[in-house]
Order: C-alpha cells, then structure tokens, then sequence
C-alpha cells in the first residue's frame, strides 16, 4: 500500500533541505510525540547516509518497536528511510525540487510493505480506510510544510 503528497514551501531548496536533516530537531519533535527515540549510529553533515534509530512507540494498544535506517542522502535533492517493525517494511522517499529561488516542493510516497501474515492482515484492514488515512496523511503533511516555513521566516 502506498500513499503519496507534496506540498509546496514558500523558502529556498538548501534552507527547506536542512531542516529536513536537522536531525537533533527531528528527534525532538518526535519525543514530544510520545515516542522514544534513541539514535544507534553516528553521522552528521556528509555522513547521515546509514544513521540509524530504534523507536518505542504506542499502536492499537500495544509498544512496538520499529527500526529507522537512512537509506539515501542525496543533498538537497532526496532523502529516504527504511524502517522494520515486526513484519512490516516501511519506506519513505522524500524528494526536494526547487521550482523557483524561494520555492520548493517537497514530495513524500510512503510505501508499506508486509513482510508477514500478521503485517498483511493490518495493511489489508488499513486499505479499508485508506482515504481517511490518506487524508489525515496530507493534513499532517500540509501542517508540517506550514510550521517549516513559519520557521524559516522567523530565522530570516
């Protein structure tokens, strides 16, 4: 199952691309969550390709742990994660286009791939609701792009 968005950001492609991969930032904002988030590599500027973390989290009543890897950092164009939790895959391609000076549109597919029969059983029973997840999907993508921008204006 895969789902998909874009959105467009009123800032320059390398200033939208580093808040993206701000990842002290990242892993704050998803603590504020309710998600814990422990970093189990290293890397920084050049060397984020292949950093990895184990998140706990909540999910239909149940802590699930899930493993984040950065599979592709290609600055400023794409960024891409890979996450394992249980029997199901996750991948996340985020790609950057700058369509003008000070305009960027950000593109996010989100791919779910089961692994097991129990992951099937889960995605199947999601696809009964994929337009409403679908559309929380690109309300939360459209916040996210609107807070980016709102930050970056208040830095300028």
């Amino acid at each position: 199952m895969e789902f998909t968005t874009r959105e467009d950001i009123e800032a320059p492609l390398e200033q939208v691309f580093a808040q993206a991969t701000d990842f002290d930032q990242i892993e704050r904002q998803v603590m504020r969550r309710g998600i814990d988030a422990r970093r189990t590599s290293e890397g920084g500027a050049g060397t984020a390709r292949g950093m990895s973390w184990q998140a706990t989290f909540g999910f239909r009543g149940k802590t699930r742990t899930a493993d984040v890897t950065l599979t592709e950092y290609d600055p400023p164009n794409a960024l891409s994660y890979r996450a394992v939790s249980g029997g199901l895959e996750v991948v996340t391609q985020i790609d950057f286009v700058a369509l003008s000076r000070s305009r960027t549109r950000v593109g996010m597919k989100i791919e779910l791939l089961p692994k097991t029969l129990s992951a099937r059983l889960m995605v199947q029973s999601m696809k009964l609701g994929k337009s409403g997840i679908e559309k929380r999907f690109r309300v939360k993508m459209a916040e996210y792009a609107k807070a980016l921008e709102d930050r970056l204006k208040r830095a300028s």
